[in-house]
């Protein structure tokens, strides 16, 4: 577990590397893109590992990558600056 849980830090560090070199004018701080990615990174590893079970290794960084990559996406501002209003806020 304690290379399991290793593995899944290194691949959220990664993950969010590549999310900020891709996608930096779209994202917040470095710092919180780290973060999250970690995060996010470890407890896919420990939420796959609870299903699973142990002997999953492969599995559980899968799991790790996958939740990893998800919660990074949920940082990921819209392309132009201006915000659209929904019609129910316009109508006010």
């Amino acid at each position: 577990m304690i290379w399991e849980s290793f593995g899944a830090a290194v691949l959220g560090l990664a993950l969010s590397w590549m999310a900020l070199r891709s996608l930096a004018d779209r994202l917040p701080a470095g710092r919180a893109v780290y973060l999250t990615g970690t995060l996010g990174a470890l407890f896919g590893a420990y939420l796959t590992h609870a299903a699973l079970g142990p002997g999953h290794a492969l599995a559980t960084l899968i799991g790790a990558v996958s939740v990893g990559a998800v919660t990074l996406s949920l940082l990921i501002r819209p392309r132009g600056r201006r915000l659209n209003r929904s019609t129910a806020a316009q109508a006010q």
